[in-house]
């Protein structure tokens, strides 16, 4: 028998028909999957993101020796286990003595890097395909960015729709003639519903529980808790949870994407970022669904605008801006904040009711909606003025989503203005009225959101207009913020002292 062909499955890979696959013979070729120390502690993630990660790919494993597949699985609890997919790599080809080597480009610069040095390393043919799962290439993207002096997600996602042709008129128009319909989709939340829909709450099965035991050993002092681990962990049940959003959740998400309530950590929202970003559901695919469900006139057009536009839009952007800007895109810092990150973030304990909601189900459950990472934990650390770099290790750590291509650029970009309005056209800063306006917090809080000084004032608000202050050299030609820097300067002159005094005494004691 012929030399086998090594194809490698990283733990973000579990698609059956991902591209170093293609072509191969399964008669003659052996998957290496492995659990690795390296990539379960360069961050220290969340225990319920490194229990579902490792579940996921034990039954990944599973599913592809059901279709024909030889799978070396490697167990993190091997004695053998070198901690490194290269040196994992490195016991494959002593054991298999493969001919070449095939491997689907990696989702992060830095394991990037390892592929890389595989091809001198090992002296076998090393080929490295492109990740096809995602709509816009490398290339493609390099092309469109090189056209322009703004990287402005919403022409990138127009391209993205023509390409698709999801949304398209026969005439080649926009559906309903617009392109976007973001403004019909910032309702506040409604009353507290018993029928609100929540996700299906997936029983551990035995593989899991294994995988739960070793994390609660393993990971003791890492943050989060395992006992609301309910992921789906196999494709079958990944697409359980894609219908039960699609049937029950996707017609109201368009009104209520940016609504908060207090304990209500799921609301209208999919939870499948998890499922997508590690392999398990297929983007487009959703997105057909999607775009299937509203011309049978069960989802209205902003429903169905709003999350196409997530998966086709914001997605395959912010991939394309990680890649495009390079490994140093993590280190930039445009405002020069360097206050570290407060310790309530691993803990909840704040007397800021929307922080403790938004941290809280963040350790509960590894997961928290979009608007609240963008406009709560993000807007604070935005507004006091907190290093990037240790924001972005906190998000990398605490989603179950969370992978660098699409965390860092949401983090750095969108959430904290670091790369300089790169990504966003301005600072994500609001103060206490607009958490107000957008959830049921301020009125379960110690914090009063109408009073920006004295012992009982919102902290948000004079932070907000504090980072305004000190910001003001870097953001005061910015168009959308004339308004605020103008009521800015319309206050009298004691007033601004005394919010920037409030702000001052509270960023003294959060440190």
């Amino acid at each position: 028998m012929a030399a086998p062909l090594l194809i490698p499955i990283l733990g973000d890979q579990l698609t059956p028909d991902i591209a170093s696959l293609r072509g191969a013979d399964p008669e003659n070729s052996i998957l290496l999957m492995m659990e690795v120390a390296d990539e379960t502690t360069y961050v220290r993630h969340h225990k319920a993101k490194i229990a579902f990660i490792l579940s996921a790919m034990r039954h990944h494993a599973e599913r592809m020796r059901r279709i024909g597949w030889t799978v070396d699985y490697v167990r993190l609890d091997d004695p053998a286990n070198s901690g490194s997919f290269t040196g994992e790599v490195a016991r494959a080809i002593e054991g298999h003595r493969p001919s070449a080597i095939n491997v689907t480009e990696a989702g992060e610069w830095r394991v990037r890097a390892m592929l890389e040095e595989w091809d001198g390393r090992f002296g076998l043919p090393v080929t490295i395909h492109e990740d096809d799962r995602f709509l816009c290439s490398h290339a493609e993207f390099d092309t469109w960015a090189a056209a322009r002096k703004q990287l402005r997600m919403e022409f990138f996602y127009r391209d993205m729709r023509r390409k698709t042709g999801l949304l398209m008129t026969e005439a080649g128009e926009p559906e309903g003639g617009r392109w976007n319909y973001d403004t019909e989709n910032r309702k506040p939340p409604p009353q507290r519903d018993l029928l609100m829909p929540q996700p299906i709450p997936f029983e551990p099965d035995g593989i899991s529980r294994e995988v739960l035991a070793m994390v609660a050993e393993r990971f003791a002092d890492h943050i989060g808790s395992l006992d609301n681990f309910h992921f789906a962990v196999t494709h079958e049940d990944a697409l359980r949870q894609q219908d039960r959003f699609l049937d029950e959740a996707l017609p109201r998400f368009g009104d209520y994407q940016d609504a908060m309530l207090t304990d209500e950590p799921f609301l209208w929202h999919s939870v499948l970022s998890p499922y997508i970003n590690a392999g398990l559901l297929d983007p487009l695919a959703l997105a057909q669904e999607v775009e299937q469900r509203y011309r049978a006139g069960t989802v209205p057009l902003n429903a169905a605008e709003g999350f196409i536009r997530q998966l086709i839009g914001w997605r395959e952007y912010v991939r394309g801006v990680y890649w495009h800007e390079g490994p140093d895109y993590g280190r930039r810092n445009a405002l020069g904040a360097t206050r570290d990150l407060p310790g309530f973030y691993w803990t909840r304990e704040t007397d800021m009711h929307c922080m403790a909601q938004a941290i809280g189900q963040t350790i509960d459950h590894a997961y928290a909606h979009h608007i609240q990472r963008l406009m709560i934990t993000g807007n604070f650390a935005l507004l006091a003025g907190i290093d990037p770099h240790q924001v972005h290790v906190w998000y990398l750590e605490v989603y179950a989503d969370a992978y660098e291509w699409v965390e860092m650029p949401n983090t750095l970009g969108m959430a904290l203005f670091a790369d300089g309005g790169l990504l966003g056209s301005k600072p994500y800063a609001a103060g206490g009225a607009y958490i107000n306006r957008m959830s049921d917090y301020c009125g379960k809080c110690r914090y009063d959101q109408k009073r920006r000084v004295g012992p009982d004032a919102c902290p948000f608000n004079a932070l907000y207009w504090d980072f305004l202050a000190r910001n003001e050299r870097k953001l005061a030609r910015n168009p959308r913020l004339s308004m605020p820097y103008r009521n800015w300067d319309r206050m009298s002159e004691e007033d601004r002292t005394a919010i920037r005094a409030q702000a001052a005494r509270f960023l003294k004691d959060l440190g």
